[in-house]
C-alpha cells in the first residue's frame, strides 16, 4: 500500500495542477472583457458559467484530494438569504462550502486578487475585497455587502 502511494501521489499532483488551471482558463473566459471588474455583477452566461464549471471543477478538485462531502438539508437561495455565513473559516476547506453552494461571493484580502492563476479564479467570485491599509476599510467592506445583500438578486450570495 505504500508503494501503490507513492505511485499515485504524482497523477494526483497532475490532476489536481490540471483542475486548477481548467479553472483558471473558467473563470478567465468569464470575466475577459467584462466592464466593471468588481463593480457590475456578472449577468447571463458569464455568471452560469462560473456557477457551473467552477463548481463542478472545485468538486472534483476535492474529490481527487480525497474529499467526499454530502449536504444535509436544504441549501438556502439567494432570495432567502443574500448572505450566509462560513465557520470557522480558517483554511482552504471553505472552498468545499463555495462549491457546495454556487460559488457565492466572498470577502477577501484585496491582495489575493493579484496572486497569480488563483487571482484570477477569485476574481471570478466577484469578492467583496478588504484592504488593509485604507482606514476606511471596515465601513465600505459593510457598505458593499449591505448593497449586494439588497440588491434582490442582482449579485450572487455573499459568504
Amino acid at each position: 500500500t505504500v508503494l501503490q502511494g507513492i505511485i499515485l501521489l504524482p497523477i494526483r499532483a497532475i490532476c489536481i495542477a490540471f483542475i486548477v488551471l481548467l479553472a483558471w482558463l473558467f473563470a478567465s473566459i468569464a470575466t475577459f472583457r467584462h466592464h466593471g471588474k468588481g463593480s457590475v455583477p456578472l449577468k447571463g452566461w458569464r455568471r452560469r458559467m462560473v456557477q457551473t464549471t467552477l463548481s463542478c471543477l472545485t468538486r472534483t478538485l476535492f474529490f481527487v484530494m480525497g474529499f467526499q462531502v454530502k449536504v444535509k438539508g436544504k441549501i438556502a437561495s439567494l432570495l432567502e438569504a443574500p448572505i450566509f455565513v462560513a465557520a470557522p473559516h480558517s483554511s482552504f476547506f471553505d472552498a468545499i462550502i463555495s462549491a457546495l453552494t454556487g460559488m457565492p461571493s466572498i470577502v477577501s484580502r484585496a491582495e489575493n486578487l493579484s496572486t497569480p492563476v488563483f487571482g484570477t479564479i477569485l476574481s471570478s467570485l466577484q469578492p467583496v475585497s478588504v484592504s488593509r491599509q485604507d482606514p476606511d476599510s471596515r465601513k465600505n467592506t459593510v457598505a458593499e455587502i449591505t448593497k449586494r445583500a439588497l440588491s434582490r438578486g442582482q449579485w450572487p450570495q455573499v459568504i
